[in-house]
């Protein structure tokens, strides 16, 4: 894919992100959102704040956030209590899930 016809398509999910569930996040939640469910679990804030390279209270901040819209939660590690973990939710799941079903629908219409 070209690099024109890549902005397209993120263009074509920046606008229908708009209008659905999407826009009730921002880009940091959206990128912290992806990460619990795309990357190897188990997920720390230490440990998300280092992949994505941002602080420890942006990534708190955003935990809020996601916590509040039941899309993930955080629970203590069990055998470190220091530490927290930070898990996926099945309505999170659901709500990646049938945006990715959109993406993959922007994409067809644009012959991708």
């Amino acid at each position: 894919m070209d690099a024109r016809k890549a902005l397209a398509l993120w263009h074509r999910v920046a606008v229908e992100s708009l209008s659905h569930d999407l826009a009730e996040l921002n880009q940091r939640q959206t990128a912290i959102l992806l990460e619990i469910y795309l990357g190897e679990p188990p997920h720390t804030v230490r440990g998300l704040a280092r992949r994505l390279a941002i602080s420890k209270p942006a990534v708190t901040r955003a935990l809020h956030r996601l916590e509040a819209l039941d899309y993930a939660r955080r629970k203590v590690d069990e055998s470190d209590k220091r530490s927290v973990l930070v898990q996926r939710t099945v309505k999170g799941s659901v709500f990646l899930r049938d945006f990715a079903d959109r993406i993959g629908g922007l994409a067809k219409e644009a012959g991708l």
